[in-house]
């Protein structure tokens, strides 16, 4: 395995050492392989994770949550709340610039924030259900006026996760949410080399000379982004073993994702070290509402006795040190989680399944099951869910894509025999799943819901009563009674908890311990 490995990482240098660019000279060049690559450069159009990560690079928050999960200002300076707690009053901070040296205004923000309303769930609920007005009072000074008082506003400003409401100039902003952006200036600690970006090959981002920190320390997402290096590479390889080859070899910085199977190698070498943070995240199954079989409320009950946690785990993470199993739609151990509704369910009982689709009719045609093949942690969950939904009594027609391709193609309304879908995996980290507002797969707002667009007004009508929850019980009972009526909907299954280690060479410090993985604050040696 030794002498193996060695070759392996000789070849790798060899093959990625004539890709890579010399670097300007005196630079700090931070080289990184993400765990997709970037195509999708919009973070409001879509929730996929390598484009929320890139948000982070070029664009800011006007809130972000520290490390104990607690609302901090970001580009807001000060905060003012009327006696009523409708209005809310937020006074930018001094000396905000985009990209293009332009100064940050109120009227961008404004845009922002619409925009994001427009397409994440959160924002959904909060500004359709909750906000009456949001305006500019002056270049510095954003006024939001609630119909309903909630407690959630703040906290919505800072979602840590897709979709972020990143801010962006308001020519920007004001692209039609449904269209993707073509211009991509931030206010962000980093700048994106549009013009060096290649899909497939890298995407290069240098440090932004006029961005002005926090004094406070990075925290979580919050706090001085600080930025120690000159410029950022993610480079698009999409072998494991060769970029772990390129790890070792000092060719690359810094390795997202490697796969759980190859942590001992790295555990061996000691020029490597793995960061492991506690933000854990969940398997989750998406199905598609609006088209048969899905569309019948028994069928999709039929999942819940088909399938069970433990395969799906087993065969993608393999060590137990890494996963565990947790029958709640909230993270285990976060004040929210709760079992209730899960009785029975997720437990393989294949004749149960079977029976139910007896029952309600399912004339067997193939369900189609998207499966993601380049990323790691998604590969082997569709395998999975075909052999148990086949023992189940379902067909299932699985059709293999890139993830990028599965992320364009879950947004098609059309059905499955015409380039549509009826069930694909992904991964929500846990900083998306804390409450029953904040999980997009949540929403069951009809069209205006995440890809599958369940649509369920009692459903809704819960989630409602979450946001008026004045304090931590009575939240727990809206979450629990959310929890419940998610599950005999079924907007969505959860196929338990994972723990996904980060790997990087012993000459990078100071990585930040948050939810996303972010590039201010890293030091290089």
């Amino acid at each position: 395995m030794r002498l193996k490995r060695i070759l392996f990482a000789a070849a790798g240098a060899v093959a990625l050492g004539a890709a890579l660019p010399t670097p300007a000279f005196a630079q700090k060049v931070l080289r990184v392989v993400m765990h997709s690559d970037l195509k999708i450069v919009d973070p409001i159009w879509t929730t996929a994770y390598i484009t929320r990560n890139h948000g982070y690079m070029i664009y800011d928050t006007l809130f972000s949550l520290d490390a104990s999960n607690e609302v901090k200002p970001q580009m807001v300076d000060s905060v003012d709340v009327s006696a009523d707690k409708l209005t809310y009053t937020l006074k930018l901070r001094d000396g905000l610039v985009w990209h293009d040296g332009q100064p940050v205004t109120a009227e961008d923000c404004v845009a922002s924030l619409k925009r994001w309303a427009a397409r994440d769930t959160f924002g959904q609920k909060l500004f359709g259900s909750f906000v009456a007005e949001t305006s500019a009072a002056d270049a510095r000074t954003i006024v939001i006026k609630l119909k309903t008082a909630t407690g959630q506003l703040l906290f919505g400003l800072a979602k840590p996760s897709s979709n972020v409401p990143f801010m962006m100039p308001k020519r920007v902003a004001e692209t039609d949410p449904n269209k993707q952006i073509s211009e991509f200036v931030g206010s962000g600690p980093f700048v994106f080399k549009a013009d060096e970006w290649k899909p497939g090959d890298k995407a290069v981002y240098v440090k932004f000379d006029k961005y002005k920190p926090r004094s406070e320390p990075a925290s979580g997402l919050s706090g001085g982004k600080v930025v120690n290096v000159d410029r950022v590479e993610w480079r698009a390889i999409s072998d494991h073993q060769q970029a772990l080859n390129a790890l070792a070899s000092g060719e690359i910085d810094y390795v997202e994702q490697p796969p759980h199977d190859l942590l001992p190698l790295i555990k061996a070498d000691a020029n490597l070290k793995l960061l492991t943070f506690p933000f854990g995240a969940q398997f989750t199954m998406r199905l598609n509402s609006t088209q048969p079989p899905f569309d019948n409320p028994k069928i999709k009950q039929a999942l819940w006795h088909a399938l069970n946690q433990d395969d799906f785990m087993k065969a993608v993470v393999g060590n137990p040190e890494y996963y565990r199993g947790c029958k709640s739609y909230y993270p285990c151990g976060s004040p929210l989680s709760t079992t209730a509704g899960m009785d029975g369910l997720l437990s393989a009982n294949a004749k149960k399944s079977q029976d139910l689709l007896k029952e309600a009719g399912y004339d067997g045609k193939p369900v189609v099951l998207m499966a993601s093949t380049d990323l790691a942690i998604l590969t082997n969950l569709s395998p999975v869910a075909k052999q148990l939904l086949e023992r189940g009594g379902f067909k299932v027609d699985m059709q293999a894509m890139d993830w990028q391709t599965l992320v364009a193609r879950r947004a098609k309304k059309d059905p499955p025999s015409a380039g549509g879908w009826n069930i694909f995996h992904t991964v929500w980290g846990n900083a998306d799943i804390l409450n029953p507002v904040l999980t997009a797969f949540m929403g069951a707002n009809c069209e205006k819901a995440a890809p599958g667009w369940p649509c369920d007004e009692a459903l809704e009508k819960l989630r409602d009563d979450f946001m008026k929850a004045p304090d931590l019980a009575a939240q727990k009972a809206a979450a629990e009674a959310v929890q419940k009526r998610a599950i005999e909907y079924t907007t969505h299954i959860p196929l338990g908890e994972y723990f996904q280690p980060i790997a990087v060479r012993n000459t990078v410090e100071n990585v930040v311990v948050a939810p996303a993985p972010v590039f201010w604050n890293i030091t290089k040696k």
